[in-house]
């Protein structure tokens, strides 16, 4: 018998901490789907979560990022076109320039209440769900959905 099973990813929210508001850093994609997203990939075979966020952060952004904590594990079959992924969704801290690197074909610094309209994969959801757990210090969950 065949299993099919969803494939894990870790997406990262980058903080500027040496930079006032501490904006967040995106990546223009260069692989379809094309647009603005958080830096991110799949976790490689014997790699842990974190290891993969901080390859993927250095890989998208050449930034060392620290990582501070889980925000949320995002699952919807429909948030990736491509395939069902799973992603852990991690926030972070860096200091610096980013440079566009790899799978990236541009780089952004936003500030969170001035980010691109449209985003890709449900990076949209993600990023609403870390605004309020900056603003009320409290995380995502299914039983208390954050509400503006």
């Amino acid at each position: 018998m065949t299993y099919r099973n969803p494939a894990p990813t870790v997406d990262i929210i980058i903080a500027l901490c040496d930079r006032p508001q501490q904006p967040i850093v995106l990546i223009e994609r260069r692989n379809p789907p094309h647009g603005w997203a958080l830096p991110g990939g799949f976790i490689d075979y014997g790699e842990s979560i974190e290891s993969a966020a901080c390859r993927e952060a250095k890989e998208e952004t050449s930034l060392d990022v620290q990582i501070i904590r889980q925000l949320h594990a995002y699952s919807d079959p429909s948030r990736d076109a491509r395939q069902h992924t799973i992603s852990i969704v991690l926030i972070a801290e860096a200091k610096g320039t980013p440079v566009a690197a790899d799978d990236a074909l541009n780089i952004g610094v936003f500030d969170l209440h001035r980010l691109p309209q449209f985003l890709c994969f449900d990076h949209n959801r993600i990023l609403h769900d870390y605004c309020c757990y900056r603003r009320t210090g409290m995380l995502p969950t299914y039983a208390t959905p954050c509400q503006d």
